[in-house]
């Protein structure tokens, strides 16, 4: 018998229980469906499941998507999933990213201050932090093989048509929003991407059969 999982934080919870899933277009759920499918089929075999999110910098979208699938994964009771991130090439996690997960209600904290700073990103009081900090796709931290890498920005699906180690490499795109910066709407647009990742991701872990 499965157990339930211990409770995200509430705030997580409610903004997804907010989330509209119904407002994903057809397109968009074709692009999902690939990454449904490994899912899938990891869990009626009884497999771990690694999900590698890549993009340029390991900077924006990548860590948006790391971090909400690992959450998404807990509350939706699929204990064996276990979320990556990583870029063409190593920058920082950017500091809006930290700001907006925090105003979602994932609990942050710095534990090193340097030119690539390295946080915890806390979703539940017993469940292990997402470590959040940009590096490379094959670096260390990050799984060899048997994983999903899921491309989450054109330039990086444009460079890697091969990811090293990938069991399956499925592109799902988005705008990056650091086109925002510096301007009036870039709070507004860093929460609408990360709030679109959050949606399409719960849909994602919605369809799963366990």
């Amino acid at each position: 018998m499965q157990t339930e999982p211990a409770p995200l934080f509430p705030e997580i919870t409610k903004q997804i229980e907010a989330l509209d899933l119904l407002s994903i277009p057809e397109d968009r759920k074709t692009a999902l469906q690939p990454l449904i499918d490994f899912i899938q089929e990891k869990v009626s075999n009884k497999q771990e499941i690694r999900l590698n999110f890549i993009c340029t910098h390991n900077s924006r979208r990548s860590l948006l998507s790391q971090v909400w699938a690992q959450a998404l994964a807990h509350h939706y009771n699929l204990g064996s999933v276990f979320c990556y991130s990583g870029g063409t090439e190593a920058t920082a996690l950017f500091p809006k990213i930290a700001e907006t997960l925090s105003l979602s209600g994932f609990q942050i904290k710095t534990l090193s201050v340097n030119e690539n700073p390295v946080y915890t990103i806390k979703y539940a009081d017993n469940a292990h932090p997402v470590i959040g900090f940009s590096k490379v796709m094959d670096d260390d931290f990050n799984p060899k093989s048997e994983f999903a890498a899921i491309m989450t920005c054109d330039s990086a699906n444009e460079a890697c048509p091969f990811v090293p180690g990938a069991e399956k490499r499925i592109p799902i795109t988005y705008e990056d929003p650091k086109v925002f910066d510096n301007t009036s709407q870039q709070a507004e647009k860093y929460k609408e991407r990360s709030l679109q990742i959050a949606t399409e991701l719960s849909y994602v872990f919605s369809q799963i059969r366990l």
